[in-house]
């Protein structure tokens, strides 16, 4: 009855989790918050005609959120897969239904990816949650003033700066367990020194080390067998170490700062096949830098930059295979390297009714990668592959402007309507020039509403990688990579409300929909001068990426924050999502398939005929609950539930084509709760209790991997500022 009731309480809430915590921190989400993202200039969320987030770092503190996923999961519109499982698995982001490579993720502006991955995407288990000023999401289509990859939003994480003058310090540990024979501890230390006359340093670290839960679900029932008795708990193990260096006054704003990533992840080979010897690492070296100069109240100019250097290597080992000490004999490592500079300028300007942006800036990115396999289960066999003769490497240059037009550069009586405009053209190295637009009318029905509506379109570029991949078929010569792949282009349009109603209650809702022309896939080619259905393994003509057809996303989103009293606030959000793709044989490129029969990895589907494919994979309708109670100044109690909605999800299908393809199944919904106790035990030192999925729920998340049981944490956050006399 519990969990009905809850389930009940989180579709007819349906609002936004900003988890505010006490009456200080849900005013100031709606009063005093900027956002810089939306416009690439500072403004209320409320007045702007976009669909806007704004996560300051105490509400981040007090979200009771362990991973940036976690943290994520609970604002409307977004969807991780991985979130749940074991921490340090894969998480991929999924923005209104958008693919995962459709997100743009910045850090201080500066967009961070992996050239070296197959579709360029950051994996989320990479980014914690220390040193963060605050996150602004964006959703939808933003190509306009951030590139490629902005299809289905932005989400940009800034880093601390400056601080109240003097020494401040801010430690903070957590001790916890999910599951039986499961631990977690992590620390995080910051200190920042500021000067009263603006300059400031930042430095700390972060440390998380995990024994976690067997990734895989365990299906083997024989007590004799091996594996039975000798199933692998997955550990994870990261540091992250930073410092920053700046000085701000009332004309400047300049920075340096550097991060370095390093994390070993145990894995597993698949859904229900478990592996002891197969580990990751990751390194992630990474620089950004910038400036701001305000020439007078009308006029900046800043500069922002970044450099990434990446490295991924992930090693699987032999494995034993039974209790009389025999191997499987098969030993496999590869080393993703990748490096990416991004430098932008831009000026902003403000007159009478107009607001502008304008600017350029160059991506650069490299990629290469080597890998060594051998086995000996049938003689020995060794190959190895090496791509740094070929010294991947695309640059992208672009120029955008946008501009935010008031109705009252006419007349006062027009000043209630507005007009955002923007425009960007992008030069890429393969396809040239590729231009962007937006089009964002609002109306300000009355001082404490807005109604808005946008049109944007988007540019996707293919990764490296779907681009050089140098893999040949033996038969066919034809390669991984496709140098005719076209870019995914976009359209998105958005229809949305803002409206506050009181001081104590805001409500929002929007509703959107995105189609994605030239989707790129992964397929297989086979013989053309046979018919599908008599295919065999002899006819297999290799693999390679292709564009395959249209996408179409769309969904309503609906969240309300409400201070209920002066002890009690409620916030949430609903997400309804849904989409199709289309598939069309004029759509693939016959040059570089030469003609033969193209069989989608995703479904087993040969395109052939039209096919129209309704539901996608992994993108389900979304609803969270946030309950904040405050019985005194010091007690505070939260309560979140999240609901995740029922939705398809991808195996491997061995008997789909000769050579297997994905195949999808159902998975069920389900609701989780978490609790949250804080109190000060003595003097800026806070203990916060987490329970974490209270009913100790089972679901899946993702087929063939385990999920998180009941966790328990502890957290000891110290906080102090000393004051310097001078």
């Amino acid at each position: 009855m519990m969990r009905k009731a809850i389930l009940v309480v989180t579709i007819l809430v349906a609002s936004q989790i900003s988890h505010a915590q006490g009456a200080d921190t849900t005013k100031a989400v709606e009063l005093k918050s900027v956002t810089i993202t939306a416009t690439r200039s500072e403004k209320i969320p409320m007045k702007v005609g976009r669909s806007i987030t704004v996560l300051s770092s105490s509400q981040i503190n007090n979200s009771g959120a362990n991973t940036m996923a976690e943290l994520l999961s609970q604002q409307e519109g977004i969807y991780i897969v991985g979130t749940g499982q074991t921490p340090g698995q894969l998480q991929s982001i999924f923005t209104r239904g958008a693919n995962s490579n459709q997100t743009n993720i910045l850090i201080d502006g500066v967009k961070i990816s992996n050239p070296s991955s197959t579709d360029n995407v950051i994996d989320l288990s990479e980014i914690s949650l220390a040193n963060i000023d605050r996150i602004e999401i964006v959703r939808g289509s933003h190509s306009t003033l951030y590139g490629s990859s902005a299809i289905g939003g932005v989400i940009n994480i800034i880093t601390k700066k400056n601080k109240t003058p003097g020494i401040n310090t801010d430690l903070e540990i957590i001790s916890g367990t999910f599951g039986s024979g499961t631990s977690l501890l992590a620390e995080n230390i910051g200190l920042n020194y500021t000067n009263k006359d603006g300059l400031y340093v930042n430095a700390g670290v972060y440390n998380i080390d995990v024994i976690g839960l067997n990734a895989t679900i365990d299906t083997v029932t024989n007590p004799n067998d091996y594996k039975h008795n000798h199933t692998d708990k997955d550990g994870f193990t990261k540091t992250d170490l930073f410092g920053k260096l700046g000085y701000s006054n009332e004309k400047w704003d300049v920075f340096a700062s550097y991060k370095n990533v390093n994390q070993k992840t145990d894995l597993d080979k698949g859904a229900y096949n478990d592996d002891d010897n197969y580990i990751s690492k990751i390194q992630r070296n990474l620089t950004t830098y910038g400036g701001l100069y305000k020439i007078n109240n009308k006029f900046s100019v800043t500069y922002t930059g970044g450099m990434t250097d990446f490295k991924y290597v992930f090693t699987d080992d032999s494995s034993q295979i039974n209790i009389a000490g025999f191997y499987d004999g098969i030993y496999f490592t590869g080393k993703h390297k990748a490096n990416v500079s991004n430098n932008e300028l831009q000026a902003n300007f403000k007159l009478k009714g107009i607001n502008g942006v304008f600017g350029g800036g160059l991506l650069d990115e490299k990629m290469t990668f080597n890998t060594y396999f051998y086995s000996n289960t049938f003689g020995v066999y060794e190959s190895t592959q090496n791509l740094d003769s070929l010294k991947i490497n695309v640059k992208t240059i672009n120029l955008f402007a946008h501009i935010d037009l008031d109705g009252s550069i006419i007349g006062d009586k027009y000043k209630a309507f507005a007009m955002g405009l923007g425009v960007r053209n992008t030069k890429h190295d393969l396809f040239g020039y590729n231009l962007t637009y937006e089009v964002n009318p609002s109306l300000k029905v009355t001082e404490a509403s807005l109604l808005f509506a946008s049109y944007s379109s988007g540019f996707n570029a293919p990764s490296l990688y779907q681009l050089y991949a140098p893999e040949k078929d033996f038969t066919s010569g034809i390669s991984r990579g496709n140098k005719t792949l076209k870019p995914e282009t976009s359209s998105s349009y958005e229809l949305g409300y803002k409206q506050k109603i009181n001081d104590n209650i805001t409500f929002t809702m929007s509703y959107f929909k995105t189609i994605v022309q030239n989707s790129i896939d992964f397929v297989y080619l086979w013989n053309k001068s046979k018919s599908t259905v008599t295919l065999d393994y002899g006819d297999y003509r290799g693999e390679t990426y292709m564009n395959i057809g249209k996408q179409t996303n769309q969904g309503l989103e609906v969240a309300i924050q409400s201070k209920v009293s002066g002890k009690l606030w409620i916030t949430g959000n609903l997400s309804l999502i849904s989409g199709k793709l289309d598939y069309s044989p004029s759509n693939i490129d016959n040059s570089h398939t030469q003609g033969n029969h193209v069989q989608l990895f995703a479904s087993g589907a040969f395109i052939n005929k039209e096919e129209e494919t309704i539901g996608l994979v992994r993108r389900p309708s979304t609803a969270n609950v946030g309950l904040t109670y405050k019985p005194n100044i010091k007690l505070s109690l939260v309560m979140n539930v999240r609901y995740v909605g029922p939705r398809s999800d991808i195996y491997f299908n061995a008997t789909s084509g000769p050579f297997g393809a994905l195949g999808t199944t159902g998975v069920a919904d389900y609701s989780l709760t978490d609790m949250d106790i804080s109190y000060p035990i003595i003097k800026n030192l806070t203990a916060t209790l987490r329970v974490e999925n209270i009913f100790d729920i089972k679901y899946n998340e993702i087929y063939g991997y385990s999920t998180r049981g009941r966790g328990i944490y502890l957290t000891l956050r110290y906080n102090k500022s000393s004051f310097p006399h001078i």
